[in-house]
């Protein structure tokens, strides 16, 4: 296969993804713009239902972003102050960032080093008597083991919070028996429209979603300051709403987001196919009852990760870390005592991680170039 010369490699290409929806996107801006109805408007409430129905959930209330979805989410469930919260360290901050505000207290936990989800084998281990809550993180684009955590949350009393912002559209079966969105297994589920996103807007945005009606009604109310009826304040709550243009250009794109991400997965075979005889890295695991939508191609480069993220460089092709420093080395959270080796997978997982470009408009040509130059480095 010819090899192409590097031209403007995008980590993720928005420019492209726009260039296909323009038309659509467009007349549905212009739509909200000609209505004046900016806030809770139409295109809010038909994206709300979209969702709702994309994934098979009976409650959906949009937000202004993925950290509020977590942080109302939480409040929903009335936890107090000096409750633990189960997570994972190996994480965007949000996740943990939000139980610390809320006064709870964040237990890490280690990470699989396969999936780099939640280590299950070692949450039960980890469960005590202020244990009220686990926030398992769908990270990369895959699921934790639900109907573990499931089974695990039944047995002790504990709320289940998914932290889903880089995995919407990924399916995961549950006693190998019935396929559930990732999101909607738990009591409650949260998501990120950042614009990265599989389903990103053009700004900020996040959605909650629950099968409980008194969860739902709580997260709404908790939305719009606490509000009940109309200023009438019912619970202490935030301001966090999802606009009316951000939800026009979400409508847009959900009825596109099944193929988008089989463009990811088509992608990430490709880069697969490509690298299965580099034995200096390890493309990414993928788990038998969870699709994996590729939010990122994450490799492990066990060696000269960073030597390898420079030779890219060079080359014009982008890559990330995620994540540099495990949560619980970093010092915002050097107050809840843990230290260097406490979560041996998550700290060596950050010296090995490297992201590769991941979009649906990847080309082969693209990842046939991005490939050869790793091989090319590796000789």
């Amino acid at each position: 296969m010819k090899i192409m010369e590097a031209r403007n490699i995008q980590m993720v290409d928005l420019k492209a993804q726009y260039k296909k929806l323009a038309k659509e996107i467009d007349l549905e801006m212009n739509k909200v713009i000609q209505s004046g109805a900016f806030i809770n408007g139409p295109a809010v409430k038909e994206f709300t239902q979209n969702l709702a129905q994309y994934l098979n959930v009976k409650h959906v209330i949009p937000c202004a972003n993925g950290t509020d979805a977590l942080q109302v989410a939480l409040m929903a469930l009335n936890l107090k102050p000096g409750d633990e919260v189960i997570t994972t360290p190996f994480t965007f901050v949000a996740t943990a960032e939000i139980i610390a505000l809320l006064g709870l207290k964040p237990v890490f936990v280690d990470i699989d080093p396969t999936t780099f989800n939640l280590n299950i084998s070692e949450v039960e281990e980890n469960i005590g008597q202020k244990t009220k809550c686990v926030i398992p993180v769908h990270l990369f684009g895959q699921g934790c083991e639900m109907d573990y955590l499931m089974n695990l949350a039944s047995q002790h009393q504990l709320y289940i919070v998914e932290d889903n912002a880089q995995a919407i559209g990924a399916s995961y079966q549950i006693n190998e028996k019935q396929n559930h969105q990732l999101g909607t297994i738990g009591d409650i589920g949260t998501t990120s429209f950042y614009p990265s996103k599989n389903l990103g807007a053009y700004g900020d945005g996040g959605a909650i979603f629950t099968n409980n009606d008194i969860y739902a009604k709580a997260i709404q109310s908790i939305v719009n300051h606490g509000q009940g009826e109309r200023y009438m304040y019912n619970s202490i709550g935030v301001n966090s709403r999802l606009d009316s243009l951000q939800a026009a250009i979400l409508n847009v794109k959900i009825a596109h987001l099944a193929h988008f991400n089989q463009q990811r997965q088509q992608a990430a075979n490709w880069y697969d196919e490509q690298l299965s005889n580099v034995e200096e890295v390890i493309t990414p695991y993928r788990q038998a009852n969870s699709s994996h939508v590729f939010h990122q191609y994450t490799l492990r480069v066990p060696e000269k990760r960073d030597e390898l993220k420079d030779w890219l460089s060079q080359h014009d092709i982008p890559s990330m870390v995620y994540y540099p420093k495990p949560l619980h080395l970093q010092k915002a959270y050097q107050t809840y005592g843990y230290k260097t080796g406490d979560f041996p997978e998550a700290e060596k997982a950050a010296t090995e991680v490297l992201s590769l470009p991941m979009h649906p408009d990847l080309t082969e040509e693209t990842v046939s170039y991005i490939t050869q130059t790793i091989l090319n480095y590796f000789k």
